[in-house]
């Protein structure tokens, strides 16, 4: 196929395009393909502009030419997301976490400023907006998940009124710290949905901020700061578990479990929630503060698709990050079925083994190079203290540094809030940081 060709038309029209004026259709297909100048070929092709899109288009650069690679992204803008928390808790200023899109995407790669509108991994090809076929030779999904504060009754537009806030959303994100800041007395709640969710720590690390402000300012004696979470535990690994409802203990915080947020009355104040242990049951929560996590899924373009499984994730195989039916398709990240905590740093440990298995792949080669599930939560408790949670696939701490890490540590704090956007913007997204394996061998070698 020629790497040069003019764009195809697609036969997966996005809906609504029919209601085009007659000649707008053609015109809008034009421009969009002048725009972005799309070729109808690629040699590797990732879908998304994110970390782990950044960072094998970088990596892919090196594989087989920036020539040869295109990223399908929309956004002008990405955000370090990790950030956020400290954003909410006014310990960092948003701006901090914003990068131009075209200042990332690697040398020579192609950026196409458009969307997904459906994949045909049987034909070797993705639809775009305009109705713009792409083909691909190789093929890395990376298109992240989505977040659905629709589903609770009374969102997005309860957003327009005071006192609410969720550190998982740009437009969203500076009204925690408002709320913050004009909290004077009652409750401040905190959530955690019923669904996957990225950084599954954040929910409580705002908490734990928003306690250490109230004490600061002198209002933590008139506040009840409560953590409805719809899970059962505080946390999935046993280790920082415990660490945690010490903490939880120590500054009077209490936790309600199985409790799912529904609804959210803004205009009086209300959040109402389902008892998951009950079935059938609500629960009716005054808030002066309200965090919200909202409810997350696949993208809409990954359900009932064929590289996706029954609930919408891209189905690839556990340690190589290799489709289970497409051998030129891969994944990466949130968007996965991957079963472990979705973080950054486990798209940067994924980077990693995932460039090793498509250069093996590309060499007619089975993958050797094996993902053991490798996540972190750098869990803030305060201003100044993080709990840095390392753990694998079977939920056991994989941890870098010969310490105990469950323990509260200032440094961990600084790597957090200082070191690892560093890290990300110059390491990750550039393709040269595959996770801290090798540190952690190195320093625990030493002590051998």
């Amino acid at each position: 196929m020629s790497a040069v060709g003019a764009v195809f038309s697609c036969s997966c029209l996005r809906s609504g395009l029919w209601l085009l004026k007659p000649g707008m259709q053609q015109m809008s297909s034009l421009h969009t393909a002048a725009r972005c100048a799309v070729r109808d070929y690629y040699e590797v092709l990732v879908l998304g502009g994110g970390a782990g899109g950044i960072s094998m288009s970088a990596r892919m650069k090196r594989r087989v030419g920036a020539e040869n690679v295109a990223v399908v992204e929309p956004s002008k803008t990405h955000y370090y997301q990790p950030l956020w928390t400290l954003v909410g808790g006014g310990a960092k200023q948003l701006a901090a976490s914003a990068r131009p899109t075209e200042s990332l995407i690697p040398s020579g790669v192609e950026w196409i400023k458009s969307r997904v509108t459906a994949l045909n991994p049987d034909k070797n090809y993705v639809c775009l907006e305009n109705d713009i076929k792409v083909s691909y030779k190789y093929l890395i999904i990376a298109l992240g998940i989505s977040l659905h504060y629709e589903k609770i009754k009374g969102l997005p537009e309860g957003f327009k009124h005071p006192k609410i806030g969720s550190n998982y959303s740009v437009q969203t994100v500076e009204k925690t710290w408002r709320a913050l800041q004009d909290f004077n007395e009652g409750n401040a709640i905190f959530t955690f949905p019923n669904t996957p969710v990225k950084c599954a720590g954040a929910p409580q690390k705002i908490m734990y901020l928003a306690d250490a402000y109230l004490r600061k300012t002198g209002k933590r004696s008139k506040a009840n700061i409560i953590f409805n979470t719809s899970l059962g535990v505080i946390f999935g690994v046993k280790k920082y578990a415990d660490a945690l409802l010490e903490i939880i203990k120590d500054k009077n915080i209490v936790v309600n479990y199985k409790r799912n947020l529904i609804e959210v009355r803004a205009d009086k104040q209300e959040a109402v929630f389902e008892k998951l242990d009950i079935p059938g049951e609500t629960e009716i929560f005054q808030y002066e503060m309200l965090h919200v996590t909202p409810p997350m899924g696949p993208p809409a373009v990954l359900i009932d698709s064929p590289v996706s499984d029954a609930s919408g994730w891209v189905d690839v195989d556990k340690e190589t990050l290799q489709h289970k039916k497409y051998p030129n398709v891969f994944g990466i990240g949130d968007c996965t079925n991957l079963p472990t905590s979705k973080t950054a740093a486990a798209v940067a440990a994924q980077s990693g083994v995932l460039d090793k298995t498509i250069s093996l792949v590309m060499k007619n080669k089975l993958p050797v190079k094996k993902y053991d599930g490798y996540t972190s939560c750098p869990l803030v408790t305060a201003y100044n203290k993080v709990i840095l949670a390392e753990f694998d696939y079977d939920g056991q701490p994989l941890e870098t540094f010969p310490i105990d890490q469950s323990k509260e540590r200032r440094t961990m704090y600084h790597m957090k809030a200082d070191m690892m956007p560093l890290l990300y913007w110059n390491a990750l997204l550039k393709g040269y940081w595959g996770g801290p394996a090798p540190v952690r061998k190195m320093m625990h070698l030493s002590l051998k």
